[in-house]
């Protein structure tokens, strides 16, 4: 996907951020089986501006990949949850995990990790990005 976006920005004369985001199962690898630090070994050389994790689960799925990626990455870090990991239920999916517990969760991201860009996924609510926003507003990335 990365050489892909390469080539079609090479082909329009055009350079645009590429920003890699995976998604990783609470078993800690990615659907194919790839682990974070083999993911950072194969796609930080490709030239990429931002690299970091969404989807599948919450922030607490999410810290000890995060954790890895801050002290690795010499690129800047990204992070969009979804509101915690989901609930299959009668009605479908439930994502558990409040607009303030997020934005607990995306501070603390930022403070501990150096998170550069956040945001949320799955079962996020305008309520969510606004509490969201409210608390990073200001709040510089720890120098990693």
């Amino acid at each position: 996907a990365v050489l892909g976006a390469r080539r079609a920005m090479d082909t329009l004369g055009t350079d645009v951020p590429l920003l890699v985001s995976m998604a990783f199962e609470t078993t800690g690898t990615m659907l194919l089986g790839s682990e974070i630090g083999a993911a950072l070994t194969a796609l930080e050389p490709l030239g990429i501006d931002m690299i970091g994790l969404n989807c599948s689960t919450g922030p607490a799925e999410m810290t000890e990949h995060l954790r890895h990626l801050a002290r690795h990455s010499r690129i800047p870090l990204l992070c969009m949850p979804n509101a915690g990991l989901p609930v299959l239920t009668k009605d479908g999916a439930h994502f558990p995990l409040g607009p303030e517990g997020l934005a607990d969760a995306q501070e603390t991201f930022v403070r501990e990790y150096g998170i550069s860009l956040v945001g949320g996924c799955c079962g996020t609510t305008p309520e969510h990005l606004r509490r969201l926003v409210e608390r990073v507003r200001g709040v510089a990335p720890v120098e990693r």
